[in-house]
């Protein structure tokens, strides 16, 4: 029997039970045919070199389990070795110990046995003797240890330097390992180490420790086997995987090992015991043979398998040569047809004496007309309307005649239902591949919605200019970095003259910045290169109020970046006019200056017969200190030293009444605000001053805490001053009509730091032991003239809290609880270390700045 010329053949002159397989065959189209011996080779290739690949990764995986296991085997070996050797030493230290502890061993002898230990291993570094009080009694170092890590007797262990175990030992009772420490935590020196804390015990109680240092590069070098260290890179290591002792090779991706020509080898880490997962041991292989690389075996598969695949690539490509060049024709002809019937332009071909030759689906589609009533028609053409023939005549010829404008021209044309619509065409030769014109080719567009859009926004343009015209604020529109003035309103125009100087003098004045740094501008780079156009196009506007000397007006500017209409970046300023605004607010800020000057002065005539008995005291030491002197110089009977004793007493009673009046001066003084980086210590020693002359009276005790190293805040002391002053004398007068005893008079002043609100500020309270706040007088607390004294005004706490919001604080109170019993009122304001940032001060913000008073 002949053998099937191909694959077809073979199937077909296959027995019965393929029967299937024929008639699955059969059903396939010619193409899924072609497809199909097309990708039988390669599919051939790659079963083949699957099956080669899996075989060696099999090989492979064996062979690295084999390493794997021989380094688990090892390294657990060596930290065996290792465990028994920390363990001798640990029992060796505990015999110490217990030495020790049964007052077997003196300071000598304990430096005898010390000696022994440390000369005999030399992974022990040091073995100290440490009593309970952390202090070293006795201790013995190798000489080969650095002095920086070497312990004195009556050296005084630092806190930290044993890493917690000493206390540990101390709890527990027991042996404990300290984690690696490096040494430069406590001496400078580089050398990991690792502590042994054995505790002693006195009669059931807690007498030190005995310490004994390990030198890790010690223990990797005499307590790991030297079979083991020969065969793997051997190092020690801690639980943040960093290296204490040894040398650790690079770290190699663990994927890399299953390839036959990896270096990478076997590796395995475990923790040290009985330190614990603080210190572990990692051992890796050093890679001595290529494994299955090095035989023959291997390279005669390879070489077999590349031969294989060659000879059934090249048969692939064969076939795939011959599939190609029989879809070629195939393709080429879907394309172009594809192309014609996808576009949206209708396309058009006269012949040189104006025949149409050619029209594509789109140009039917838009006139209504098959291509069989178009092709070969002369002029006048069936979408040409009937009044526009002789117009249309004229563009012919032109077209004809290569006269058209590059640009094209806009034509009206008629569709089979005799609809009209609007069109852009535009000419171009039609030249044949041996670069002879035949023709011309004509392009059509609709352009009807597009030129009504167009006349929509030219009339919604007109009608967003007149609204820009009639606006009462000044709007300009200049590019960055250009001195044109794109846009300019009738208010502009009327205030500048419609020059581009008065919207730069805006935003100069503003401070917004009108074009980016030009040090780089012989750079050929373009300079808006990289403008972070997106982010200032959605930003926020920016604010400010200037004063303009020309105008004579206040104005509030506002300006954003925006995208011009021609893609360039943009700066639109708005000007509106807030003249009569500021004179309000001055006006109002005036008020509010005399309002709070007196308010001072209704403080201080409140507390003036405080004020007077405070000054009594020193002006009759004075009188007394006066008459005495001069009764006894009457009688001669005063000598220079005793009379230069009188006047010096005398000058300090005169120099604190002048303090007295100088403080309610500086107090009642009316001046401007003025916020100035201030000393907290300072302002509050001032307020106490003056408050404790009212508290007195009342006979309550003031007393304070002031934190150490309190930051400068930026406020204007005397106003803080009065909120002090006004928040001590309302908690006296709480304090007085609760009737309490002078036992219980008390109020507290705490200024400490804190973080409130995502930023540093300083807090100020002030504690009282009065009756509180009912839940009434809460509610009402800020509100204006209300008071629960009959004398009272009812505006102190308002202009606190406006004082204390003007420095961007906050003020709020609560009451003091003993269980259910309220047992007094704390008040309590913050003010931030570092103002947030504000706009330049208008007229309001001086309002805000001077609200202040007392009650």
């Amino acid at each position: 029997m002949s053998k099937p010329s191909s694959f077809s053949d073979s199937i077909a002159a296959s027995p019965a039970p393929l029967a299937f397989w024929r008639r699955w065959w059969g059903k396939q189209s010619p193409s899924r045919q072609d497809r199909f011996i097309t990708l039988g080779p390669l599919l051939a290739v790659a079963l083949f070199l699957a099956a080669v690949i899996a075989a060696f990764a099999y090989l492979r995986i064996e062979e690295i389990d084999r390493e794997q296991q021989a380094v688990k085997r090892d390294v657990e070996y060596a930290q065996q070795r290792l465990r028994l050797r920390l363990l001798e030493r640990q029992e060796q230290l505990m015999r110490i110990g217990r030495d020790v502890s049964n007052k077997e061993v003196d300071a000598e002898e304990f430096i005898v046995q010390a000696e022994s230990l440390v000369n005999q291993y030399p992974e022990l570094m040091t073995v100290t003797w440490i009593d309970s009080k952390r202090r070293v009694k006795v201790a013995y170092a190798s000489p080969s240890v650095h002095p920086s890590q070497s312990r004195a007797a009556g050296e005084q262990l630092k806190v930290g330097e044993t890493d917690g175990t000493y206390e540990l030992a101390r709890d527990l009772r027991q042996p404990v390992y300290s984690r690696p420490l490096a040494a430069n935590e406590h001496s400078g020196h580089n050398a990991p180490t690792l502590q042994l804390q054995v505790p002693l015990d006195d009669q059931g109680k807690f007498d030190g420790v005995i310490m004994g240092e390990y030198s890790i590069d010690g223990l990797l070098r005499f307590g790991v086997p030297t079979e083991v260290t020969a065969k793997y890179a051997v190092t020690l290591i801690n639980d943040k995987n960093l290296v204490l002792a040894g040398n650790l090779p690079p770290r190699r991706n663990p994927a890399a090992r299953l390839l036959p020509w990896s270096d990478a080898a076997a590796e395995y880490e475990i923790p040290v015991s009985p330190v614990g997962n603080g210190l572990l041991i990692r051992a890796e292989g050093y890679r001595a043979s290529l494994g299955v690389v090095g035989s023959g075996f291997f390279w005669l598969v390879s070489a077999l398998s590349a031969l294989t695949v060659w000879m059934l690539l090249g048969t692939w490509r064969h076939t795939r040569r011959r599939v190609q060049a029989q879809q070629a024709l195939i393709s080429e002809t879907n394309f172009r047809r594809a192309m014609e019937n996808s576009m949206l332009t209708g396309m058009r071909a006269l012949d040189l004496q104006g025949r149409i030759t050619y029209v594509n689906p789109a140009f039917c589609a838009m006139t209504g007309f098959s291509e069989s009533e178009l092709v070969g028609r002369t002029p006048p053409f069936p979408h040409w309307p009937e009044a526009e023939i002789d117009t249309l005549m004229a563009r012919l010829d032109d077209e004809l005649h290569g006269r058209t404008p590059p640009g094209g021209f806009e034509v009206r044309v008629k569709r089979k239902n005799g609809q009209i619509f609007d069109s852009r065409m535009y000419v171009s030769p039609l030249i044949d591949p041996r670069g002879q014109q035949t023709g011309w080719m004509t392009s059509m567009t609709d352009i009807t919605e597009p030129k009504r859009i167009r006349e929509e926004l030219s009339a919604s343009y007109e009608r967003f200019t007149t609204v820009l015209e009639g606006l009462d604020a000044a709007v300009s529109v200049a590019p960055l970095g250009s001195e044109e003035l794109l846009f300019a309103n009738k208010l502009y125009r009327s205030w500048f003259g419609g020059e581009v100087s008065g919207h730069m003098n805006l935003i100069a004045q503003a401070g917004v910045p009108a074009a980016m740094p030009t040090e780089d501008a012989i750079d050929p780079v373009d300079g808006m290169a990289g403008f972070p156009t997106d982010t200032l196009t959605t930003a926020q506007a920016e604010n400010a109020e200037i004063f303009v000397p020309d105008l004579g007006k206040w104005l509030e500017v506002r300006s954003r970046y925006l995208t011009w209409v021609d893609g360039r970046l943009a700066q639109m300023v708005i000007a509106t006019d807030i003249t009569p605004r500021r004179h309000a607010e001055e006006q109002a800020a005036q008020q509010n200056e005399r309002a709070q000057t007196a308010s001072r002065l209704i403080t201080m005539g409140e507390m003036a017969s405080s004020v007077a008995h405070e000054l009594n005291q020193p002006l009759t030491a004075i009188n007394n200190y006066c008459n005495g002197m001069v009764s006894r110089i009457k009688g001669q009977q005063i000598s220079n030293e005793d009379l230069l004793i009188a006047l010096d007493k005398t000058a300090r009673q005169a120099h604190r009444a002048g303090q007295i009046i100088q403080r309610i001066r500086s107090f009642v003084k009316r001046s401007e605000p003025n916020r100035t980086s201030a000393d907290v210590a300072t302002m509050v020693s001032n307020a106490m001053e003056l408050a404790d002359i009212e508290l007195r009276r009342h006979h309550v005790r003031l007393s304070h805490y002031i934190a150490a190293r309190l930051p400068n805040i930026m406020v204007d002391p005397i106003l803080i001053e009065q909120v002090l002053i006004n928040l001590m004398k309302n908690a006296a007068e709480s304090i007085e009509q609760a009737h309490l005893p002078t036992a219980r008079r008390s109020v507290e002043l705490r200024v400490v730091p804190k973080h409130i609100e995502d930023q540093s500020v300083v807090e100020f309270s002030v504690l009282d032991s009065g009756r509180g706040l009912s839940p009434e007088v809460k509610a009402r607390l800020y509100e204006a003239f209300y008071s629960t004294k009959a004398e009272g005004m009812g505006i102190g706490l308002k202009l606190c809290r406006s004082i204390v919001e003007s420095h961007q604080g906050r003020m709020e109170a609560e009451n003091l609880y003993n269980g259910d019993e309220v047992v007094g009122c704390r008040f309590t304001f913050w003010i931030p270390v570092t103002p947030l940032l504000s706009p330049a001060p208008s007229a309001s913000d001086t309002v805000a700045a001077k609200d202040a008073g007392v009650h």
